[in-house]
């Protein structure tokens, strides 16, 4: 029989097998991929025609990038790899969308800010916070208005990597759900096989009388002959030094 302790350690690894998941708004790839897809409505809604198939494509890429992070981390209880794939998605949708936000400034010969100029620095430290809002967005000029969003994407295709890095260690270094679950399942099956020895053990012990000659364990015999012939009875295991019996 299991014992109390027993009992709570393996509903402990039952619950193990659906580790913590669907905590994405904590993520900070999210948050920052959340201020992009707001940044980019506003954006287009500013400076690109609202009829126009760039305007479509644009805030597709950047709701991608927000939807598939939210996704990956709901499906990572049960699949890591759908996890892996889906948080590489939301990072290839983004570098999609840095392209067009590029093609922008380029086409229309304004200025893109090099990643440590005073401007995109100033931007990182303004949007440092979850709590960032996009007022920026709202008032810049076109040129100020791009270089902020391109930003704001390098640093959430920044945290994606990093992100995606971790997930690939954690999957090598604890394997993934199906693992879990054959693992949790053959522990299950070992622990039942020994529950189940030890209580046929205790059985046959408790069910099995000791000679009263000798104090040794009786086997179940049968009479070949006399008026008990045919009759089962408890004979010693010392036979033949022991001659010990009992009636069944």
């Amino acid at each position: 029989m299991k014992t109390s302790s027993e009992k709570s350690e393996s509903s402990d690894q039952s619950a193990s097998l659906l580790p913590p998941h669907g905590g994405y708004r904590k993520l900070r790839s999210f948050q920052v991929a959340e201020l992009v897809y707001d940044g980019t409505l506003l954006f287009c809604d500013r400076f690109i025609e609202k009829r126009s198939r760039t305007h479509d494509q644009m805030v597709q890429a950047a709701r991608s990038g927000v939807q598939n992070i939210a996704e990956a981390s709901v499906a990572s209880g049960t699949s890591k790899k759908t996890e892996i794939k889906l948080t590489n998605v939301a990072r290839a949708s983004l570098e999609e969308l840095m392209l067009d936000f590029q093609d922008f400034l380029r086409q229309r010969g304004l200025r893109q800010w090099d990643k440590d100029s005073p401007e995109a620095l100033a931007v990182r430290q303004r949007y440092s916070s979850d709590q960032s809002d996009l007022s920026d967005i709202r008032t810049a000029a076109p040129e100020a208005a791009a270089n902020t969003m391109l930003c704001l994407i390098n640093q959430a295709s920044y945290l994606l990597h990093r992100q995606l890095q971790r997930l690939e260690k954690d999957f090598l270094e604890k394997g993934g759900f199906t693992e879990r679950l054959y693992g949790a399942r053959t522990q299950a099956r070992a622990s039942d096989r020994s529950d189940s020895s030890d209580s046929s053990d205790k059985s046959d012990s408790s069910d099995t009388p000791l000679c009263p000659k000798c104090g040794k364990p009786m086997r179940r015999r049968t009479a070949r002959q006399g008026p008990h012939a045919g009759q089962s009875f408890w004979g010693c295991t010392g036979y033949p030094d022991c001659k010990g019996t009992r009636p069944c």
